[in-house]
């Protein structure tokens, strides 16, 4: 169970951080911040996975539209990841906690070499009592060493530092037998022990090439951490205060098994 685990990561989405207008959301972002230190405080081992900084940086520099191209939305993102870590410093610096900033791609974890400093990178930030937040290398991202997405970066990490769990927080409240904006019949489902075909088409069909966001990559997340036998729950990050009554037992979201 949630309230087991000891070391958690935790994906943010750029809906859950971001105003329609995409500038932040600072109410939301203070209350995670203040969830996330609570649990740092009870001794959880805490990581953050964060999306959002294209989408800020469209915002702070005031373009009408997200870039098209990729250098345009590169460019928003170095813009938009300052504006990130700022506010995260700031927000978890009245908690009495340092936040340490990792940019990763593909390449990073798969080479072994640059995978072993991530391990030894990550092992003193939790030995120093920082929480690492990571992202993306949106700057440098080309198809060849991306994730493509932050949901499976999230995974990538929860295994990579051996987390007993996954929390991704997102604009639903988990996984539905359809969706639910368009099916009034759609039910939420509480629980997947396995991720079979079916699970994979009730979060918009099979998991491919073609999935790029939405439930799809966060089902996908949740089979590469369940390979891994960590648990993951797909959560409405909404009120992230939710995340203490996931934790006390209450019925919320999906929860994914790990294999055992």
């Amino acid at each position: 169970m949630l309230k087991e685990a000891k070391s958690i990561v935790f994906k943010v989405g750029t809906s859950t951080l971001t105003h329609r207008s995409g500038k932040l959301n600072l109410r939301r972002l203070e209350e995670l911040a203040q969830v996330l230190a609570d649990l740092m405080n009870e001794g959880i081992r805490v990581t953050l996975v964060t999306s959002g900084a294209i989408g800020v940086g469209v915002g702070k520099l005031g373009l009408r539209e997200r870039p098209a191209d990729t250098a345009g939305k590169q460019a928003a993102a170095t813009v938009g990841q300052c504006e990130l870590m700022y506010i995260y410093d700031k927000l978890f610096a009245q908690y009495g906690y340092n936040v340490g900033q990792l940019l990763i791609t593909r390449e990073d974890v798969e080479d072994p070499r640059r995978h072993g400093n991530l391990e030894q990178t990550f092992d003193q930030l939790f030995r120093m009592g920082v929480l690492p937040i990571i992202n993306e290398n949106d700057a440098v991202a080309v198809e060849e060493i991306v994730y493509g997405d932050n949901d499976s970066l999230s995974a990538v990490v929860a295994v990579l530092i051996q987390a007993d769990a996954l929390v991704i927080l997102t604009e639903t409240d988990g996984l539905f037998t359809a969706n639910p904006e368009t099916d009034p019949e759609a039910k939420r489902i509480p629980l997947v022990r396995e991720i079979t075909e079916e699970i994979k088409a009730c979060a918009g069909g099979a998991i491919s090439g073609q999935g790029t966001g939405g439930m799809v990559t966060k089902v996908h997340a949740a089979e590469i951490a369940a390979a891994a036998g960590i648990d993951t729950y797909v959560l409405n990050g909404a009120d992230p205060k939710a995340i203490y009554r996931l934790r006390d037992g209450e019925d919320l979201g999906t929860r994914f098994l790990g294999k055992e």
